[in-house]
């Protein structure tokens, strides 16, 4: 379990699984007709989080972290002000 740690394969594991979520709720939001913009962010969010790990994980340089990091407060603030925008 160590080595998974490591070398980032389980953060990879659970980037894929993100991404058949994503998928999954992509469709079956066309089937309800709902919009993306439900679970997008929060998605987009978590991913960046995820990548952020990974490049740490990877050494990569800070410069690409903290973009990751980013992209991550960005899709967040995104969420919280589609969560707490006045209903119309």
């Amino acid at each position: 379990m160590n080595e998974w740690l490591a070398n980032g394969l389980v953060v990879d594991i659970i980037l894929l699984a993100l991404v058949l979520e994503a998928g999954l709720l992509a469709l079956l939001g066309r089937v309800r007709r709902l919009g993306v913009t439900l679970w997008l962010p929060n998605i987009a969010a978590g991913a960046a989080l995820l990548v952020a790990l990974r490049l740490a994980i990877a050494d990569a340089a800070w410069t690409w972290v903290a973009a990751a990091l980013g992209l991550a407060l960005l899709a967040h603030v995104i969420d919280l002000r589609l969560r707490f925008e006045p209903q119309r």
